[in-house]
């Protein structure tokens, strides 16, 4: 599925599970976009079955479910091995997500959780013992999120 074949029907779609998915239903959704409930159901069950819905998840507050560090791990991986590196990475205990970044050396930023230092400073060393390097550290005080602007309907 290409970007031609998303269309204002679909965009609605996504923004609205982008903003509540748990509480939207595709009632609600028909009622945004003019069209039916049935319809809003085959096209979310076509986006899923496409991967351009990949799931859903919750978004949990670490800090309030005790877990006040979250670090970001700039890390250096050869351009060969990055790509397949990122399902190991993620089985790492407190690993919670990498993203693959495609420019300058640090090529993986690995998001770690934890209750304290001694949670993160053992995530740092298994992804040295895997070969790759930890350019830099970020301690994150705060990390918002909001639906991507150009689904909205409006």
């Amino acid at each position: 599925m290409g970007s031609d074949d998303i269309d204002d029907v679909d965009e609605a779609i996504l923004h609205s599970l982008q903003a509540d998915a748990r509480n939207t239903s595709s009632g609600d959704i028909a009622d945004r976009t003019g069209t039916s409930g049935s319809t809003v159901r085959k096209r979310i069950q076509r986006l899923e079955s496409e991967d351009v819905i990949k799931g859903y998840s919750a978004e949990v507050d670490y800090q309030k479910s005790g877990y006040p560090l979250r670090m970001l791990l700039f890390c250096t991986a050869s351009i060969p091995e990055r790509g397949e590196l990122i399902a190991d990475v993620l089985d790492v205990p407190g690993v919670v997500s990498v993203q693959e970044l495609v420019t300058g050396e640090q090529n993986l930023l690995v998001t770690v959780v934890g209750e304290n230092d001694d949670d993160i400073t053992p995530v740092a060393q298994e992804l040295l013992d895997m070969g790759l390097t930890v350019a830099d550290e970020v301690l994150v005080r705060s990390h918002e999120t909001t639906p991507f602007g150009k689904f909205s309907p409006e």
